[in-house]
């Protein structure tokens, strides 16, 4: 009598039970994260009454609109259009400021009604979400403006573009988070 043998087969189903466990454990924790943050957006009485969905809109739109003037200032980058680069690098950077500037009033106004990030589950939900997507609008705003400059400078231009196309896809993905959580708490009910 010998050790017993392992045979592969045991081992690739104890792997297989291993990573079902732990993929489970993720999805549990996806599910109730989900549910958290539908039933913060859910039960506020507030919501409803304080959310301004006119100015978030155009906020959304001028967003959404940097995207786009990403996109000519990659292209001016890449044809040797320089003056284009700049001229979109700036209205692109501008843009994210009137979003910041938005942002910043909409919490302004809310806390001057009553909603604090401690009033309740929706609050803090709120402005954790919001205020972690406009730090990250900040980050890309500051980004843009330092491309803007480095074009005057040489350091930026039709063959580096690669550095304009990798804040552009920053840009692009920050505008996508937003459509997701602008839906979420904006416009769900």
């Amino acid at each position: 009598m010998g050790k017993p043998r392992i045979r592969p087969i045991e081992v690739v189903s104890a792997e297989v039970d291993r990573v079902d466990r732990a993929d489970g454990a993720v999805y549990r924790t996806r599910l109730a994260r989900r549910h958290s943050v539908e039933m913060a957006v859910e039960t506020d009485p507030l919501r409803r009454s304080i959310l301004n969905i006119p100015l978030t809109s155009f906020s959304a739109f001028d967003l959404l609109m940097s995207s786009l003037t990403m996109v000519l200032a990659l292209a001016g980058i890449q044809r040797g259009n320089m003056k284009a680069a700049r001229l979109w690098l700036a209205v692109t950077a501008s843009l994210g400021m009137i979003f910041v500037g938005l942002q910043a009033y909409e919490f302004t106004h809310f806390v001057h009604e009553g909603l604090t990030l401690q009033k309740n589950l929706f609050a803090c939900t709120f402005y954790v979400l919001t205020g972690f997507h406009g730090t990250h609008v900040t980050v890309g705003v500051i980004w843009l403006w330092t491309l803007f400059f480095s074009t005057f400078t040489g350091r930026i231009g039709p063959k580096n573009d690669l550095d304009v196309e990798i804040c552009g896809l920053y840009w692009h993905f920050v505008d996508v988070v937003w459509i997701a959580i602008f839906t979420l708490i904006y416009l769900l009910q």
